[in-house]
Parts: C-alpha cells; sequence; structure tokens
C-alpha cells in the first residue's frame, strides 16, 4: 500500500508514466524549431539555444513550482539578448544570464511573485491570444519558401493531428488515443518525405545540430567593474521578461490543469536553471507557454513530462541526431499551428461586445503592442498600466461628498464617502463649497471614507485650513485608524 508521501510524489511527478513521456516527446519537438529560430534572433549558435533548453528544463523539473510546465530559451529573452552579444559576444552573454539568474532567485526569497495578482484577466487574455499569433506568425517564413510537396505535407500533417483523435473517439480505438496525434505525424511525415525523396526543408537546414553533450565552465569574462557595468542593465531586462512570462506561463497552467502553483518558488526555481544554463553554455531562458499548453492539452500533469522533455531533446540533437536530421519543418510547423490555434482564446472575441469597454481596450492594447514589439514584456507592461489607470479613474468616481444644514444650530455637516486617493483628491477639495458654509460650525464625518495615500491627507487638511480660513469652527470626524496614523506621519 503506498504512503501518503509516495501518493504525493506520484500525483506531483507522474500520475501516469506513460501520458507523460508521450506529452514530452510532444513538447520537445515543438521546442526545436522555436529554439533554433530564437538563437538565430539572439545572434548565437543554434546549439548554446539547445544546450539551454535541456539544462533549464532539467533543472526547473526539479526546483520550478508549476509541474507540467515547459520551460527553455525563449524569443523575448533572445530580443534583449541581441544587441548585447552583437556589441560584446556570447561570453558576456553568458555573464549576464548568469546575473539576470541570480536576481531572479533574489526575487523569488523576497516573494515577489505575488505580482502576478496584479495582472488582470484582461491582460492575461491579450497575453495568450497575442502569443498564439505570434507563435502562428513564426511559422510563416517556413510556409513561404515552402513548395507544393511542403503544402501537400503540411495539410496531412494537420489531417493526422486532428483527425486521429476524432477517429479514435469514433472508434473508441484506446491505443490510437493514447499516442499523442502530433508524434504520429512526424513520424508519418518523415517517413513519407525521406522514402519518397521529397524535395522539402529538414531540421537539418535550419542550423548545425550540436554533436556533443555539453560541458560546464564559468563565462569566460574578466572579473573587472567594467563587465558589471556592461551586463548590469541586459541582465536585469532578461530576469525581467523572464520572470514575466514564467509566472504567466504558470497562472495560464494553473487555469487549464484547475490546480495552483507557487509563484514565488517558480521565480527561484527559474533563477537557478538560468544559472546552470548559463554554466552550460547556454542562453537565458524562461516558460514557453506555447509547448507548455501543447504539453498539457497531450496529457502532461505532472514533473515528469518537463523533465522528460529535456532529456528526450538531448537524446535526439545528440544521439538521433541523422534521424532528426530528416524531419521535415513543415512537421513541426503543423504542430506549432495547432497549438497556436489551442492557445488562442477564441471565446474573447465574442466577449470583446459584452464586456466593458474598459476591459475590451486592455486586451486588444496587450494584443496590439505586443504584435508592433514583437515583445510579449512590452505588451503586458502596457496592459498592466492601463488596467490601473482604468481601475483608479473608476475608484475615483465613487467618491461622494454630501452637505446638510441645521439652520437652528447654525451648523454644516458634509458626509464623506468612498476612496480618497491621489486620483480623487482634487474631487475631494472641489465638493466642498467653502464660501456657503462661511461663519459655520462644520463637521465633516470621515465615517464612510478611505484615506490611502499622502495626496488624500493633504486634500483633506487644504479642505480644513479653507474653511477656517472663512470663519469655520470645524471638526473631523469617523476617520479610520489607518487614516488618523497616515495623518499623523504627514504632521
Amino acid at each position: 500500500m503506498a504512503t501518503p508521501f509516495l501518493s504525493r510524489l506520484r500525483a506531483e511527478w507522474a500520475p501516469s508514466i506513460p501520458r507523460e513521456l508521450l506529452a514530452g516527446a510532444v513538447a520537445t519537438f515543438a521546442l526545436i524549431p522555436e529554439v533554433i529560430a530564437f538563437s538565430f534572433v539572439a545572434g548565437v549558435d543554434p546549439a548554446v539555444g539547445l544546450y539551454a533548453s535541456f539544462v533549464i528544463s532539467i533543472v526547473i523539473a526539479f526546483a520550478g513550482a508549476r509541474p507540467a510546465m515547459v520551460s527553455a530559451a525563449a524569443g523575448s529573452v533572445a530580443l534583449v539578448a541581441a544587441p548585447l552579444v552583437a556589441a560584446h559576444g556570447l561570453s558576456y552573454l553568458l555573464a549576464a544570464g548568469l546575473l539576470a539568474g541570480l536576481v531572479q532567485i533574489l526575487f523569488g526569497w523576497l516573494r515577489m511573485g505575488l505580482l502576478v495578482r496584479f495582472v488582470s484577466s484582461s491582460v492575461r487574455t491579450g497575453f495568450v491570444n497575442a502569443l498564439a499569433i505570434l507563435i502562428f506568425s513564426a511559422q510563416l517564413p517556413h510556409l513561404e519558401k515552402a513548395n507544393g510537396a511542403g503544402w501537400a505535407l503540411l495539410a496531412l500533417g494537420l489531417a493526422l493531428i486532428y483527425g486521429l483523435p476524432w477517429m479514435a473517439r469514433r472508434l473508441n480505438f484506446a491505443a490510437l488515443a493514447a499516442i499523442p496525434s502530433p508524434l504520429i505525424c512526424v513520424l508519418v511525415l518523415t517517413l513519407l518525405a525521406a522514402g519518397l525523396g521529397l524535395p522539402v526543408a529538414t531540421v537539418a537546414d535550419l542550423g548545425h545540430l550540436p554533436d556533443a553533450l555539453p560541458s560546464f565552465g564559468l563565462p569566460d569574462v574578466p572579473l573587472v567593474w567594467d563587465t558589471l557595468r556592461i551586463i548590469l542593465l541586459p541582465a536585469i531586462a532578461i530576469a525581467m521578461v523572464g520572470l514575466l512570462e514564467s509566472v504567466l506561463t504558470a497562472a495560464v497552467v494553473d487555469e487549464m490543469t484547475n490546480t495552483p502553483s507557487d509563484k514565488n518558488r517558480e521565480c527561484t526555481g527559474l533563477g537557478l536553471a538560468n544559472v546552470a544554463a548559463s554554466c552550460f553554455g547556454g542562453i537565458a531562458g524562461c516558460g514557453m507557454i506555447g509547448q507548455a499548453v501543447g504539453n498539457v492539452t497531450y496529457g502532461g500533469r505532472g514533473r515528469l513530462s518537463t523533465l522528460f522533455a529535456g532529456v528526450f531533446l538531448l537524446l535526439l540533437i545528440v544521439l538521433l541526431k541523422p534521424w532528426v536530421a530528416l524531419v521535415p519543418v513543415v512537421a513541426l510547423v503543423a504542430i506549432m499551428v495547432t497549438v497556436s490555434v489551442a492557445t488562442f482564446n477564441w471565446a474573447s472575441i465574442g466577449e470583446i461586445a459584452r464586456h466593458p469597454k474598459t476591459s475590451t481596450t486592455v486586451m486588444l492594447a496587450t494584443v496590439v503592442l505586443t504584435l508592433i514589439t514583437h515583445n510579449l514584456a512590452v505588451g503586458v507592461a502596457v496592459g498592466v498600466l492601463l488596467s490601473g489607470v482604468f481601475f483608479m479613474a473608476k475608484v475615483s468616481q465613487l467618491l461622494q461628498v454630501r452637505s446638510a444644514d441645521d439652520d437652528l444650530a447654525g451648523t454644516r455637516t458634509w458626509t464623506v464617502s468612498g476612496q480618497v486617493f491621489f486620483a480623487s483628491a482634487d474631487a475631494l477639495v472641489d465638493a466642498f463649497d467653502v464660501r456657503g458654509a462661511e461663519g459655520r460650525a462644520v463637521r465633516i464625518d470621515a465615517s464612510g471614507a478611505q484615506f490611502w495615500d499622502i495626496t488624500a491627507v493633504a486634500a483633506l487638511e487644504k479642505v480644513v485650513q479653507r474653511l477656517r480660513a472663512h470663519g469655520c469652527a470645524v471638526e473631523v470626524t469617523g476617520l479610520s485608524a489607518s487614516s488618523r496614523q497616515l495623518m499623523e506621519r504627514v504632521k
């Protein structure tokens, strides 16, 4: 009988070993073309990206927080890395990746992974939609070069990927359903292309594949302050972009699997993975949402699928290199097209007309900015900023100030309710008719209000001073404990 510890271990690592291995294999085939392409974007040899993906997958499987999540060398990191490589070479990129990993570990220790809570659902929807479009658009250069045979193989590949699961369900064929259709697609298209000698591009045409295991070594850079000056800003940029994409990818996998994950541990795990990748001659990386979605879609639920994705990648690119070199590029394109379709939130199209305009604006802005810059971090940052602006504008409009006069007693009472902060402070000041209360005893009832910052407290002080300048005896009542503490600090 399994102990509770062994039960938890199996649930976390391998709920179903065959399913985990097959899903990890699908993720590996989805990784290869993107990682090679990202390596070219960064200006480094494909081996640098492939080694990084192997090391990151192995480390993140143990140190990461999100089972079934796939992390590897990513395009957003490559965009940040490219100028550094062009100006100073690969060694400085490896040093920047090492420093970025240390920054990410520090973020995890400081529990800053919780910042994902500030990313609204509109931003997350824009994030996944933009990513789906980028994944699809990344396949277009391959399709532009395709000939008739390539298009025919692509059509067959899509038919296999979508048709085989449908056929397995219709025929109740469990054995066929157990094998991910993308793996069958790769096998069938490779046999056809090689057997018939079809003139189509293969993985070998994407770049030189490594033929040896990665070796350990620290980046070959001088240990002087000038080195730190060169790598500091790129390292911070790599760390921030990597953290953002990894935490958001983890959140997407959380939603797909209806299970939580520790975002702080994910930050620390990513940092450890990037430190290791840099020491083995690889570029820094982060969560790969397309591959993660593919892994989960085809059955991956535990850490074993992530671990096997890295192990299988190394086996393919080193031990099985001659066979991998024969795989048609269109087979990998077919996989990535289906991943992009699965990634896109199709329901969000119909929600555009139903959701509030502010939410739709945030989602569309995230998509548009990401597509314009080809940088997910920029799109998400703008989306978060817009969400904050719209939220503050909405909350500031909830502020209400009502007045009531007691003519017998010669007093006036203003009742303040709502949230008072820098966005609503001016509205608070403007709401008081100071001249109309001249010479009266004034009471400001703030029991229904909350003063959040120095600007809000300064606005209340300004109102009090104006009233007193017009001969009013002012009494402020109902302040919450936190509001009183804030006023005492300002004085």
